[in-house]
């Protein structure tokens, strides 16, 4: 079994260890805080991951100290805490009274800005606020008003309107500090973790196994292809709660430290393992490609960032996922394994039809590995009906290379939303390369869509909208781009971003 062993789960909760035995292998972390441990200030509110109404923080050994990040409870799954803290909005008054205060400076705040009206979603945003705290509290200086903004995108209940909540994110900086008792989780999860790696089987024989290396994850995966891999469950903890799925072999991916590790080569290739987070995944392709730093903001909310993995968006493979284009367009390529064999697959071949990849059973994305960037411009566009927190109606991943004279030697053009699959748009690549940079050139690429894509109407977007927004944005791609005058990002762009405090 890959050197796991039968145990009880076990993390750290309140300060102390926890085992939870005879627990079903889907049981959330929501229910278990609501139902057993009666941490009922945590709420449920959608049970998918999008209001943050049942967000805590989840933290891990991270060198001297635990490194904290704030999820959706909702679509945790309880042995993906195994060896892991978890800290509720009931952890921090005792936390705030060993430091001298009544309160956490995040509940005190929203009390002294009037953040508060019912109080459901309160919880939620204290624990996303605590998450700020954390992260900044020793920096120079306060997050701006409008980082705080961004911070709290996965916090939707806003009853008492936006201006005093994020008052209250800015106030808390003010107040006296409080420490969280950091030291002794550290010292539980340094317990924790001479554990041998979990195989958890529940009272009605549904199992979870949780291999701590990618060579056990291989041979566990290629002895049951059937299992279903669980990765950040951003999407099988909607098949729990949605769907009341039935998963009888889970096998995750949240104990392999070598999947989660993101390099770069000594041929410049990034490497990103497959079970990185979003956030960690899309941070370390933004500080290499600046253009990409609002898709990163735009990917979904913080807390569903910090649980979900690039891999796993990948290999889900969505035709609306926003992931995909933009990778496309940077010419990547994923290594998947079975067994002992490992193979490369370039991402505009593994996408072959509606939901379905290039992946034998058995087999899984190890890593996605982009290249050292060749290309000349760089963009990527998302388009829904809100700025956070929304499914793109139409995504694209632009980039062109051009040689000294301003003519198009390579064009990537990749899209989401279009079709069954992402996928280039060949027509409008073939009617640019060779041209010279011109409007005229973008017009005819953004004609040539026409043959590259029959979109379909649904509850996103209509047809003709996806045909002629696509169009529109190769044509902004120009305006963005032309070698006289181009236009700023800001110029083309309806959301103004604060960018001082």
């Amino acid at each position: 079994m890959g050197g796991c062993v039968e145990r009880p789960i076990r993390f750290v909760h309140r300060g102390r260890i926890v085992e939870v035995r005879g627990a079903d292998t889907t049981r959330t972390l929501l229910d278990w805080l609501r139902e057993d441990a009666r941490d009922c200030g945590t709420k449920e509110g959608c049970a998918e991951g999008d209001c943050g109404a049942c967000t805590v923080l989840v933290g891990d050994r991270q060198g001297a100290g635990v490194r904290w990040k704030n999820v959706n409870a909702c679509i945790q799954l309880l042995p993906m805490l195994d060896g892991k803290a978890v800290l509720t909005v009931e952890g921090l008054k005792p936390a705030a009274q060993a430091c001298g205060a009544a309160l956490h400076p995040a509940q005190q705040a929203m009390i002294d800005c009037h953040g508060s009206q019912c109080g459901f979603c309160t919880p939620g945003f204290v624990m996303s606020m605590v998450h700020v705290y954390e992260r900044d509290r020793a920096a120079p200086k306060a997050p701006s008003r409008q980082q705080v903004a961004d911070d709290l995108a996965g916090n939707l209940c806003r009853c008492t309107g936006y201006r005093p909540i994020l008052d209250a994110a800015q106030r808390m900086f003010e107040l006296p500090a409080v420490v969280l008792p950091d030291a002794a989780i550290a010292q539980a999860l340094d317990t924790l973790a001479v554990d041998p790696p979990l195989a958890y089987t529940d009272a009605r024989g549904a199992r979870c196994l949780v291999p701590r290396s990618a060579d056990a994850l291989a041979a566990l995966y290629d002895a049951h292809p059937h299992a279903r891999l669980l990765a950040g469950c951003t999407d099988i903890g909607l098949w729990v709660n949605k769907q009341h799925k039935a998963l009888p072999l889970l096998i995750a991916t949240t104990g392999i430290a070598e999947l989660s590790r993101i390099e770069a080569r000594a041929d410049g290739t990034l490497v990103i393992g497959a079970a990185a987070s979003l956030e960690a995944a899309w941070s370390a392709l933004a500080a290499r490609h600046p253009e990409l730093a609002e898709m990163w903001l735009r990917f979904a909310s913080p807390p569903v960032r910090h649980a979900g993995t690039m891999g796993g968006n990948v290999a889900n493979g969505s035709p609306i996922g926003d992931g995909a284009p933009v990778l496309i367009a940077l010419d990547a390529s994923v290594v998947v394994q079975r067994g002992s064999r490992r193979r490369r697959v370039r991402l505009d071949a593994f996408y072959l039809d509606y939901m379905k990849n290039a992946l034998e059973p058995g087999e899984f994305v190890r890593e996605i590995e982009v290249p050292l960037p060749a290309h000349t411009h760089l963009r990527t566009y998302k388009l829904s009906k809100r700025f956070d927190s929304d499914i793109s109606g139409l995504a694209a991943g632009l980039s062109l290379t051009l040689d000294a004279a301003g003519i198009v030697r390579d064009a990537r053009l990749a899209f989401g939303g279009m079709a069954a699959i992402v996928k280039r748009a060949a027509h409008a690549e073939a009617a640019l390369r060779g041209q010279p940079w011109t409007e005229a050139a973008a017009d005819a690429a953004a004609s040539a869509l026409a043959r590259d894509f029959t979109p379909i109407t649904d509850l996103r977007a209509s047809a003709s909208y996806r045909q002629r927004a696509a169009a529109n944005l190769l044509r902004r791609f120009w305006l963005e781009t032309r070698r006289d005058t181009p236009l700023a990002p800001a110029q083309v762009s309806v959301f103004a971003r604060e960018t001082t405090a």
